[in-house]
């Protein structure tokens, strides 16, 4: 234990000491009057209520959801969780293993495709959409169209994916708006390297299949006239990952081709970098910075395809894999999606902490996701491992960006709460849950099926237990019973899975209705593990307040251990929030049960709180 104190102690110390390189710039004050709450949702599977789930199954044979299972009724249930935008996954026409050569698609190739449903991040044709979502493929832009009306009429916003790192192999624009021409058309194949080629070549090498490991075959090795392991490109072009080699390994991004941004093969840019100024200019002056400069072809190619999308009705991006494209792109093609759209919701995929502020400041980025700092740390916890100390030291390192950070416990890449490899237990993730959606002022997003505690246990084909499978065809069983025949009334879920939605939609619902989590954030932790007997690392504490409101949260990580104690309220909020000494009310804010009391005397606040495993606390404090 003492090896484990000591081992704590020192990663709390290197943190603190990394962070102040990081926080140079003043904190950046959140403009916006309420939080938002992002619901990803993986479309193909939302409304499949198909129980098969068959390995590598068919789409006739384990079923495909459709834009139109997104029903009135449907939406209106994912806006009373209290969701503000929804992020639809997949929606981009991207390379599958389905027929559809009657509606002028060409078949997409097995040896090039991950699963049989394919990845939505091996885009085809970023000027349509998947066929599969469509009741009628001819008219599949319009069922998406109708899709977008129906989300802004229940009143939400709509977030799809773009991709700039990369795109299918067997990338084919067959709608393209006049004028625009596809990725490598124009390209000089005969060079490795064109500012203007829209791909890296390998002149002089035919593209090779990787080599098959562990067992694996393409669609599980059903019979398929494509699955010769071969696909033909002459030359070969680089890898999505950036591997250059003409036969790519197995676990690289087989299925993709990297974009050319103008960098070189050495890394040197054929652009103009942007001024170290322009880290504090808005917007505005971005674009204008870049509307007289010579800029990479791939550029504008992704502009038009935002700018498209935003004619279109989409209201914002989630921009897969950021940080492996350069951050002058991001500045020049951000600040052309705010000029249209000021409002437009750009959510950017960046894990390095030491680039954060670049994307941000000078990418133009909304928001980036905080998995690297404040994921990784809440899950280190969750499975038994690390102490909460942690997490408000995380806080402190963010205390300059922490509004553009989004929170989150899942998303389509990583692991289910419920998974054995995560917490095992949807239950452990909700004292987690009410830190990541109150700790700050950012964005709060969970994944479909997570509220109803769904644990990803399919072997789906390509895509394997613990995530629910982006690859393949297959049902999402908590969800579908919440689906109930697409009735979407949780008719078949337990009880234990309708008090977990109720939780979130109760935790939901406050965060975008609270004054304080927009306001003023105070760690209150280390004075309680200092001054507070009873109080230890497996509890974490924090104030949240503004003018009008103030929060005391309290939450227990702890699966099996009850607390009781004292929690003490230092003089320093107690100043701050202007309160004198005697007795104030609180009242618990999710379900308003509880009511009890904070004692001030000689200008620290005390509560007494009874705290049972898993179990969390906002009170409210009533003047």
């Amino acid at each position: 234990m003492k090896s484990i104190k000591i081992l704590t102690f020192l990663i709390v110390l290197i943190t603190l000491s990394s962070c102040k390189k990081k926080t140079d710039q003043k904190p950046i004050a959140s403009k916006m009057k309420k939080k938002e709450v992002v619901y990803q949702v993986f479309t193909r599977l939302f409304g499949n209520t198909n129980t098969t789930n068959k390995p590598w199954g068919t789409i006739e044979e384990n079923g495909v959801g459709k834009f139109v299972d997104f029903s009135t009724e449907a939406l209106s249930e994912i806006k009373d969780l209290g969701v503000t935008h929804i992020w639809y996954t997949g929606v981009p026409h991207h390379a599958v293993i389905n027929d559809y050569a009657d509606y002028g698609i060409s078949n997409d190739d097995p040896d090039v495709v991950k699963g049989r449903a394919g990845s939505p991040y091996a885009v085809k044709d970023y000027y349509n959409v998947n066929p599969d979502l469509a009741t009628d493929p001819s008219k599949r832009l319009e069922e998406f169209k109708e899709l977008i009306q129906r989300t802004h009429n229940a009143g939400m916003k709509v977030i799809i994916d773009i991709v700039p790192n990369h795109v299918a192999r067997n990338y084919e624009g067959i709608t393209n708006p006049e004028g625009v021409e596809d990725f490598g058309a124009s390209d000089d194949t005969s060079k490795e390297y064109d500012v203007n080629n829209n791909f890296y070549y390998i002149p002089g090498e035919a593209f090779k299949v990787p080599e098959w490991k562990d067992g694996y075959l393409p669609l599980g090795g059903d019979n398929n006239r494509l699955a010769d392991s071969k696909f033909e490109e002459v030359p070969a072009k680089w890898t999505g990952n950036g591997s250059r080699l003409a036969q790519p390994h197995f676990n690289d991004w087989y299925e993709t081709v990297k974009i050319n941004y103008g960098v070189r093969p050495d890394g040197a840019k054929d652009f103009e970098e942007l001024p170290e100024e322009y880290r504090n200019k808005d917007y505005k002056a971005h674009f204008e910075f870049w509307k007289d400069k010579t800029l990479p072809d791939s550029w504008r190619k992704f502009k038009d395809i935002t700018q498209y999308w935003l004619d279109f009705g989409v209201d914002g991006f989630r921009f897969d894999m950021a940080e492996m494209v350069p951050v002058e792109f991001w500045s020049y093609l951000n600040s052309n999606i705010k000029m249209k759209n000021p409002d437009a919701f750009l959510l950017a995929e960046v894990y390095n902490p030491d680039l954060y502020r670049d994307y941000i400041h000078q990418g133009k980025m909304d928001y980036l996701y905080d998995k690297v700092e404040l994921y990784d740390s809440i899950k280190h916890i969750m499975k038994g491992y690390g102490w909460t100390d942690h997490i408000p030291v995380v806080q402190k390192g963010m205390a300059d960006i922490e509004h553009h950070m989004l929170h989150f416990l899942e998303n389509h890449d990583e692991q289910r709460i419920a998974s054995p490899d995560f917490a095992g237990n949807a239950q452990l993730g909700k004292p987690a849950m009410v830190v990541s959606a109150t700790i700050s002022t950012s964005p709060t997003m969970i994944y479909f099926g997570q509220e109803v505690g769904e644990p990803g246990a399919e072997d789906a084909g390509f895509g394997k237990p613990t995530r629910t499978s982006i690859f393949d065809y297959i049902g999402v069983p908590h969800h579908q019973r919440w689906v109930n025949n697409k009735k979407f009334d949780g008719g078949q879920l337990s009880e234990e899975e309708k008090e977990l939605r109720d939780f979130y939609k109760r935790l939901l619902n406050f965060t975008i209705k609270s004054e304080a989590l927009m306001g003023q954030y105070q760690e209150i932790h280390f004075y309680n593990k200092d001054h507070t007997e009873g109080y230890d690392h497996r509890v974490l504490s924090y104030v949240r307040w503004n003018d009008n409101e103030k929060l005391i949260v309290i939450s227990n990580f702890d699966a099996h251990k009850a607390y009781s104690f004292g929690l003490k309220v230092p003089e320093e909020v107690i100043s701050k929030w202007q309160l004198k000494d005697g007795k104030y009310p609180l009242t618990e804010a999710l379900y308003g049960e509880l009511k009890t009391n904070m004692s001030i005397s000689n200008g620290q606040g005390q509560v007494q709180v009874e705290l049972e495993p898993l179990q969390s606390y906002i009170f409210k404090v009533e003047n």
